[in-house]
């Protein structure tokens, strides 16, 4: 029996909520914490790099516990519920911090409200996309469903980082602090609603067996894989370098670009760079693999990326106040990270075939889970390094630090976010020329021998 129109809704509906709540947290909590709340820098950055290497390695456990579940109402869908319904109420905590804390008590607050968020998003997170086999039966069904998803949550993601400065700066009438809380509330409100929908709407029609993954076998099946290594790295370096500056543009938009309009134009900045990073991935994408073979398509990808970043460093050196100058360096940037995101789900899948032919056994859901992980590993990385910059320089919402970093520090902020991330991605372009193997023609020769 195909799904009911209202099953993919409500199940499209669900990663809508899911990942606004998720972008909210993971491109605004470093600003929260060490802007608004005032904690340092550097031992916040440290919070956000444990929490995320812990976050990573506590996925292959919760799989390993939703997959022994057993409820009448399924096996999944409990674990939505309940792990949402608890995640609405730390992230309404973790954006309300009281005002009487002092210093300390706010690190240990951020640091037990942070780690929470991380347990309990999990919950909800690891059985949301593993229950798709329960109740999308045929192969067509399901990948047309775990696309549907993937968009929604793209538009999740999209409305948290278009929104939340402006809405925090009007519900709290200036005031951050207040205006967080009161975001975040509405947020987690409809966090629930969306998973209560989705809840009542959505029926387990099959018992699956979950395959789980531990960290181990993750390592073990990734040492054995050449070319999965190499994807790997590529994954870690360039997320560090993109999620750097994307950890550090409110504070460029605040302290450097500057002005009372600042929330104005970061909102602005973000809606043209989310809209590239979609529009490259389903136009320019396509467009370009007409042109070349895939591994030029990598290579074109990262020289856009190096390019914008080099406009990016010379416009803000300028002292320029035209927001529209700097749509420029943000199209090569956005568009970039949209087409490297693409072609490395495809070079991991590649990466699953040849380790079929080098090793005699197919370790795809492994390779694909050490994905996830190494991705929450390179935001860890980028949190700390973007909070050891906001530490150097001294960039803090406190006036007189305001005031010394707008004259002496502001070029530190501008290089952190510009020429660390083009280093990165320079030792990307060659790690990947040298150890990666799998061209067309070589896939062709995989190909066959599988069929073989």
């Amino acid at each position: 029996m195909e799904l009911k129109t209202k099953e993919k809704v409500a199940y499209g509906i669900g990663a809508v909520g899911k990942d606004l709540v998720y972008m909210l947290t993971a491109s605004f909590i470093l600003y929260y914490f060490e802007d608004v709340l005032g904690i340092g820098a550097v031992s916040i950055g440290v919070l956000l790099m444990v929490a995320r290497v812990f976050d990573a390695i506590n996925d292959p456990f919760m799989g390993v516990v939703v997959a022994k579940t057993r409820t009448k109402y399924g096996k999944f869908r409990p674990w939505l519920l309940g792990g949402t319904v608890l995640n609405a109420i730390v992230l309404f905590i973790m954006f309300s911090a009281p005002h009487s804390f002092g210093e300390k008590q706010l690190l240990i607050f951020a640091w037990v409200t942070y780690i929470l968020w991380g347990v309990t998003y999990t919950m909800m997170d690891i059985p949301y996309w593993s229950m798709i086999p329960a109740f999308a039966r045929s192969s067509k069904e399901r990948e047309g469903l775990a696309q549907m998803a993937r968009t929604c949550a793209g538009v999740g993601s999209a409305i948290a980082t278009v929104i939340t400065m402006m809405m925090v700066y009007q519900l709290g009438g200036g005031d951050e602090r207040l205006g967080f809380s009161r975001f975040a509330l509405i947020v987690a409100v409809i966090f629930v609603l969306t998973a209560v929908f989705m809840f009542l709407s959505i029926q387990e029609k099959s018992t699956v067996e979950m395959e789980t993954t531990s960290v181990g076998e993750m390592f073990r099946a990734l040492i054995s894989n050449d070319q999965a290594v190499a994807v790997v790295i590529v994954i870690v370096l360039f997320n560090c370098s993109i999620y750097l500056t994307s950890n550090l543009v409110i504070y460029f938009f605040k302290y450097d670009f500057g002005g009372e309009g600042w929330r104005n134009a970061y909102t602005m900045f973000n809606t043209f760079g989310g809209a590239v990073q979609i529009l490259s991935m389903m136009i320019l994408y396509p467009a370009f693999r007409k042109l070349m073979n895939i591994k030029k398509t990598f290579y074109a990808a990262i020289a856009m990326a190096v390019m914008g970043y080099c406009v990016l460093l010379l416009l803000a050196s300028s002292n320029m106040q035209n927001l529209f100058l700097l749509f420029i360096p943000g199209f090569f940037i956005f568009g970039a990270n949209g087409l490297v995101t693409v072609m490395t789900t495809v070079f991991l899948a590649n990466s699953v075939d040849y380790g079929e032919v080098k090793n005699g056994h197919r370790d795809e859901s492994v390779i694909f889970s050490m994905q996830t992980f190494v991705v929450k590993l390179a935001s860890g990385v980028a949190a700390l390094l973007a909070s050891l910059c906001l530490g150097i320089f001294h960039i803090s919402d406190n006036a007189d630090a305001a005031a010394e970093a707008a004259a002496s520090s502001i070029m530190g902020l501008r290089l952190t976010m510009t020429v660390i991330p083009v280093i990165g991605l320079i030792i990307v372009l060659i790690s990947f020329s040298r150890r990666f193997k799998l061209t067309e023609e070589k896939m062709e020769e995989i190909a066959a021998q599988l069929r073989k």
